[in-house]
This record gives C-alpha cells, sequence and structure tokens, in this order.
C-alpha cells in the first residue's frame, strides 16, 4: 500500500493592501498635502500683508485716512504721497491732501545711501575675504587663538561699541562724511569672516596643491584659484551686507547728522517728525518707504538665487 502525504507550504510576507486600504492612504496624503499647502499660504499671506497695508496707504489722501482707517482698498485714492515724496508737488498740494509741506530731498538721500551701502560691501566682500583665506589656510602661531577671539566679538552688544567708534571717528575728523558712516563696519565684521572661512575650509586641497606645484604663491592662489571657487558664498555675503547696511538707522543718525550725508533710513525718521498739522503723513511715510526698498528688492530679486546656491554649495567638499 502507498500512501501519499501532502505538505503545505505557507510562506508569510507583507500583505498587499486592498483597493480600500489604498485608497485611504491616498486620502490621508492628500489630505496632508492640502493641510500643508494652506498652512504655506496663511504664513505667505501673514508676511506680505504689511506690504499690502503700506502699499494701500500710499494710495490714500492722508486726510480721508482717518475717516475709514480699517478699509481694505485705498481710501481716496490718489498719487499725492509719491508726489510729494519725488519733490513734484508744490507746498500747498501738500497741504491740501494732509501732508506736512516738508520737503523731503529723495534723490540726495538716495545716493548717500547707495554710497554708504556700496562703501561697506565693497569693503567687507575685499577684505573679509583675505582675512577668512588666512585663517581657513595659511599655517601661522596664535591663528586659533585670534580667531577665538574674534568669534568673542559677535556676542559683544552693537551698542557697547557705539561710543569708542563715535569718538576714533571725531578724532579722525570724519564726522558728517560718507567714509565715517562706513568705516566701523568696512574693513571687517565678525560674521563676515567667520562666513566665508566656512566656505574656504569646504574647498579641496588638492586644487591648491596643484597651484602650488606650478609655482603660485599665496596671493595668485587666492586670487586665481581659490576666488573663482567662491562665487556664490561672495555673492550672498555681499547681498547680505548690502542689505544690512541700507537698512542701518543708528549709527548713520549719531554721525551723519547733516544732510547732505543723511542716508534714507535717517531722512524717512526725519520726515516723519514733521507734523505740522498735528499728525504724521503717514501716506507720505509709506510712499517714501516703498520707493526706498524698492532697490534691496530688485537686488534681492536679480541676485537671490546665489543664496540658493551658495547653500547647496555648502553641503559639497
Amino acid at each position: 500500500m502507498t500512501t501519499t502525504s501532502s505538505t503545505r507550504v505557507v510562506v508569510t510576507g507583507r500583505r498587499r493592501p486592498s483597493p480600500p486600504d489604498r485608497a485611504a492612504g491616498s486620502r490621508r496624503v492628500r489630505i496632508g498635502r492640502i493641510t500643508a499647502w494652506v498652512m504655506l499660504g496663511l504664513l505667505i499671506a501673514l508676511t506680505l500683508f504689511p506690504f499690502y497695508w503700506m502699499l494701500r496707504t500710499s494710495f490714500s489722501n492722508n486726510l480721508s485716512l482717518a475717516s475709514d482707517p480699517g478699509s481694505p482698498l485705498p481710501v481716496d485714492f490718489t498719487l499725492g504721497a509719491y508726489r510729494r515724496v519725488l519733490g513734484l508737488a508744490d507746498t500747498a498740494e501738500s497741504l491740501s491732501e494732509g501732508g506736512s509741506g516738508a520737503s523731503l530731498n529723495f534723490w540726495l538721500y538716495l545716493r548717500n545711501s547707495v554710497i554708504v551701502s556700496t562703501l561697506i560691501t565693497a569693503g567687507q566682500v575685499v577684505f573679509c575675504s583675505m582675512a577668512a583665506y588666512a585663517f581657513a589656510r595659511l599655517r601661522w602661531p596664535g591663528r586659533d587663538f585670534v580667531f577665538g577671539m574674534l568669534l568673542t566679538a559677535l556676542m559683544v552688544p552693537v551698542i557697547f561699541t557705539t561710543i569708542p567708534n563715535f569718538i576714533t571717528i571725531r578724532d579722525l575728523s570724519l564726522l558728517n562724511t560718507h567714509l565715517g558712516i562706513a568705516l566701523p563696519t568696512m574693513l571687517m565684521t565678525p560674521f563676515a569672516i567667520f562666513f566665508l572661512r566656512q566656505f574656504f575650509l569646504g574647498i579641496s586641497r588638492e586644487v591648491e596643491e596643484a597651484a602650488i606645484l606650478d609655482g603660485a604663491g599665496h596671493v595668485r592662489r587666492f586670487t586665481s584659484v581659490v576666488l573663482p571657487l567662491m562665487g556664490s558664498p561672495i555673492a550672498t555675503l555681499a547681498i547680505l551686507t548690502y542689505i544690512n547696511a541700507w537698512n542701518e538707522y543708528f549709527w548713520p543718525l549719531v554721525v551723519g547728522r547733516s544732510e547732505d550725508v543723511r542716508v534714507l533710513t535717517v531722512a524717512l525718521g526725519v520726515f516723519r517728525s514733521q507734523t505740522p498739522q498735528g499728525g504724521p503723513d503717514w501716506a507720505g511715510l509709506m510712499a517714501a518707504t516703498l520707493i526706498a526698498a524698492l532697490p534691496v528688492m530688485l537686488l534681492f530679486v536679480l541676485l537671490g538665487r546665489k543664496i540658493i546656491n551658495s547653500i547647496g554649495y555648502s553641503g559639497t567638499k
């Protein structure tokens, strides 16, 4: 007699989801994505709302603003605020629309801001890049100690150095000059050196060693080999420095009180304080603020991709 036995083979594994399970998973993904987009939209709206409100106020009649302060649209639409800021309106027209009647030499203040910001940016890019290369690549006694002391300067509040800097600028007879406004931050800042040093450390040493074999010295290696590889980080530092210099208020107020060297941020503060009719010219102030922000916004739009490229560059060796 022959007995035949069968053996059942049980294969264990991950069970394939049934169509209802896949549908539920896709629904969860879709709900999560929609929620993320909604939150992102709300965040963008909250960020852009102040700019919209400035735009709405700048196109309003300053006398009519108090009659409907919560209106989402310009109150009694007019371009008078921009005419006042650009010096195209006379005193009578300015007073008729609620302006202060004071003059704002906008183009002079714009020129001063451009000069000061350009001096600070050019100086920091040149001097900080050389200092960062020295800290990253050159070997000299006390290098790490000096760099550590430099980093401690990041923890010193700016207000602590204002009086010593003011005395230095005064003794150099640079008060009420463009150079006097730019000088304290034109030569170097600890952040700029630290920022560029980190990127210099990320450059492969083999590139410099090949230049050394060709007989290149430190200056040639820095200018011909290293700097071309640092385009994105240097552009990022230039953008950040220019924006910071453009928005600076306190130091230009202390050193550049003369109208010939007054920058836009200080001029806007003076313009706000001129209120012969009993109230600030909010429409004119918002118009001047928007026009003053345009150069920096255009700079960021044109060169903002450099910042993104430098972020990607920081992850490579």
